[in-house]
């Protein structure tokens, strides 16, 4: 027999979508935030040369431009003033959660509750802006340094860069914010996603285009399709995986009347880590052939060309160092984001034991042993993701935008927003759907 839940789930339905005014609000209210964000993605830097910095982009899009460009919905390639994305506000926060595991003011405000979260919400804003006016001011630089890019060279430039950049991140921060307090989904996550998204169209055109002309063969162009969905299935099937460990509370007494133990789960999930792993070990990667062509590579030693030529796409190097540096930001990740001891803390508070497990230390050890068993798995399903289209992009020269972390980004945001919506019709149609379901006032026929 079908649970409570997909009983619920399975009246869902059109006519339920009509009735939930509040949702479609909220939807509205997505879509139109999300295009904004496109629009600032085409309004360009003040005093820059627009025709010679495309020209300069294309010798440096395969680099960790690219990887940004894609993040940033293609702002980097029109160096528009969204051209820094969010991913300051993404960094800031991973140092912040990086802070709270080693400074122990901040462990104590993690356990605060809500209010600690809104000082360790402020601080992650005020680095966000920290690291954000020190990318600008890079960016700023840099652009003068390249030959014809910039007008008028000088103070003036740099600052208003600043000004500028600093400003779409802070915009960009406070938009996502928006969405996830009056919208559907987590906001930076969309916002990302729809720069990824922007793009699939001109890669899927460009691919077809290769075929059309006769530079990609038919076969090849099929193993892309039938790659990509195959990829997406398995990001789909990992990404709701879950190892449930049993947790059991004993019996309690209130007043007069004992009540029986109950029992629940605590869901451990296979990829804890999410895309974080990938995306930080391509910036990595991708940082050393950027700056090589930034600067004359006549310069540099024979040795230091030779790393960087091996550290090209598709490169034997390449690919070891980027599975292995997936594998070791997955365990990494996990270690900070996840903590085994405070989770037994919080189950010997509340009277909650693992079946066999002495509460307090044992039971950490325990959940610790059974992460990281299950962050294996994650890790191995993180490099087979992104490194098997980084082989057929390297062999075939399908686009980037087809990457492994383009797909793991687009699918998982995908799933979150769909059960966030789910979620939503399900309270909206609530009374409804017990009624339909038979769990109101009656026995569930057996």
């Amino acid at each position: 027999m079908a649970s409570a839940a997909e009983q619920l789930a399975s009246n869902l339905n059109f006519s339920t979508f009509a009735k939930a005014e509040d949702l479609k609000k909220r939807l509205w209210f997505t879509l139109g935030a999300l295009l904004v964000y496109r629009l600032g993605t085409y309004i360009p830097l003040p005093g820059l040369n627009a025709d010679a910095f495309a020209r300069a982009f294309q010798g440096q899009s395969g680099g960790i431009l690219g990887l940004f460009n894609m993040f940033s919905g293609g702002a980097v390639e029109r160096m528009a003033i969204f051209a820094l994305g969010i991913m300051p506000y993404i960094s800031a926060s991973i140092i912040v959660q990086l802070m709270t595991s080693v400074v122990p003011a901040l462990e104590q405000l993690k356990k605060e509750g809500e209010q600690g979260r809104k000082i360790i919400n402020q601080y992650t804003r005020y680095g966000t802006v920290v690291l954000g006016a020190l990318q600008a001011y890079g960016i700023a630089v840099g652009l003068e340094g390249g030959e014809g890019l910039v007008v008028d060279p000088g103070w003036f430039f740099r600052i208003s860069t600043v000004i500028s950049l600093l400003g779409g991140t802070m915009f960009l921060m406070w938009l996502g914010e928006q969405i996830t307090s009056r919208g559907i989904g987590n906001g930076i996550s969309l916002i990302i996603f729809a720069g990824i998204v922007a793009h699939l169209p001109t890669a899927l055109a460009g691919t077809l285009e290769l075929g059309r002309t006769g530079a990609l063969s038919f076969g090849v162009i099929a193993a892309v399709v039938v790659m990509a969905v195959a990829v997406i299935a398995l990001i789909v099937f990992v990404e709701r995986a879950q190892r449930r460990l049993l947790i059991q509370y004993p019996k309690r007494q209130v007043g007069n009347r004992m009540f029986q133990g109950d029992t629940s789960h605590l869901p451990l999930k296979l990829n804890t880590s999410g895309v974080i792993p990938a995306i930080f070990a391509s910036s990595l990667l991708l940082l050393p052939a950027t700056l090589a062509g930034f600067s004359n590579t006549a310069d540099l030693p024979s040795w230091a060309t030779m790393i960087i030529a091996s550290l090209g796409h598709g490169k034997p190097l390449y690919m070891a160092l980027y599975a292995a540096m997936i594998a070791f930001f997955a365990f990494f990740y996990t270690a900070i984001v996840f903590n085994p001891k405070d989770t037994a803390d919080n189950l010997k508070k509340h009277g909650g034991f693992i079946p066999g497990i002495r509460p307090g230390e044992r039971t950490a050890e325990y959940i610790d042993y059974v992460l990281t068993r299950i962050t294996v798995l994650g890790a191995i399903y993180l490099v087979f993701v992104c490194i098997l289209p980084e082989i057929l992009i390297a062999q075939t020269g399908v686009p980037f935008y087809l990457g492994g972390t383009s797909l793991l980004i687009v699918v998982s945001v995908t799933l979150d927003t769909v059960a966030q919506i789910q979620g939503h019709l399900i309270a909206q149609q609530y009374e409804g759907l017990i009624k339909k379901s038979k769990l109101r006032g009656g026995k569930r026929g057996r």
